[in-house]
């Protein structure tokens, strides 16, 4: 399965190669999101990276619970929180098994999306 890769900048964020390897064989793409690095999936955004930790989708019936867990708060753009999405710190990824409990609930989620396509986003930036 083609994975497309962009090159973010010119220090290797650790969380990148990390959540690549997690991913394993899905097809995913990555895109500059967030001042970080975001992988997607079928078109959505799943999870992502950058100094700020971990942004992990995990759907507005999830927030709570995950916003609750150890390392968790809900993601905040300005004075926005944005439902559906938790902001892991670092400690909170520490181990594989903790980046793995983070991705898991975000595929979960992701995975009862309908895939988005490029004409669709056209489309709705012309509209």
């Amino acid at each position: 399965m083609a994975k497309s890769v962009t090159k973010t900048s010119a220090i290797a964020d650790p969380m990148v190669e990390r959540l690549r390897a997690a991913l394993g064989q899905r097809a995913f793409t990555e895109q500059n999101m967030f001042g970080g690095t975001c992988f997607m999936l079928n078109g959505n955004m799943l999870i992502g990276t950058s100094k700020r930790g971990l942004l992990v989708r995990v759907g507005k019936a999830a927030h709570s619970a995950a916003a609750a867990r150890p390392h968790a708060r809900p993601m905040e753009m300005g004075a926005r929180t944005m439902e559906g999405y938790v902001r892991v710190a670092p400690e909170g990824t520490a181990t594989d098994a903790d980046l793995r409990g983070w991705l898991d609930l975000a595929l979960a989620f992701v995975g009862t999306l309908p895939a988005k396509s490029k004409s669709a986003k056209v489309a709705n930036k012309r509209a």
